[in-house]
């Protein structure tokens, strides 16, 4: 026995807990405002920058079970944000949604390719807005039950 401490992960992800981040107070207030309507059990975060967030996540014990992911922010862009969290391991159980504004093609390729779980666009519509968000938010949180998915026809 060499007398040092095995390190584990003992970080668990919270199901019922979204961060989102978003640098549009507009945009914040929207998915606050749909979310409390369709989730009002959900804990919501939220922070408007990407300088530092894997670093704050990797200090918690709880992670959250949900990152609501903008692409379009100041500094550190999202997809940045989402390589950083997709190159630590104890960040891995964490589902990141990428909800942003770009349709381009290649934007939505590129988020795939770097780890996201999904990618939805922001309707401008508020109630279209609030149907997309709540359908991402109870397939992803269905699917972090263990619960078997709904088959997409």
């Amino acid at each position: 026995m060499s007398g040092v401490p095995e390190t584990t992960d003992e970080r668990r992800t919270a199901p019922d807990r979204i961060l989102v981040v978003e640098d549009s107070p507009e945009d914040a207030e929207a998915i606050g405002r749909a979310l409390r309507r369709t989730h009002p059990d959900l804990v919501l975060e939220f922070t408007d920058r990407g300088e530092g967030l894997v670093e704050a996540l990797l200090a918690r014990e709880d992670l959250p079970g949900l990152i609501l992911l903008d692409l379009n922010m100041p500094g550190i862009g999202g997809h940045a944000v989402l390589e950083r969290i997709r190159s630590r391991p104890e960040l891995g159980a964490v589902t990141v949604v990428v909800f942003t504004s770009s349709t381009a093609p290649a934007e939505v390729d590129a988020c795939y390719a770097a780890g996201a779980d999904s990618y939805v666009y922001k309707p401008v519509n508020f109630a279209l807005f609030q149907t997309v968000l709540k359908g991402a938010v109870d397939y992803w949180r269905q699917a972090g039950s263990g619960s078997e998915l709904p088959s997409v026809k």
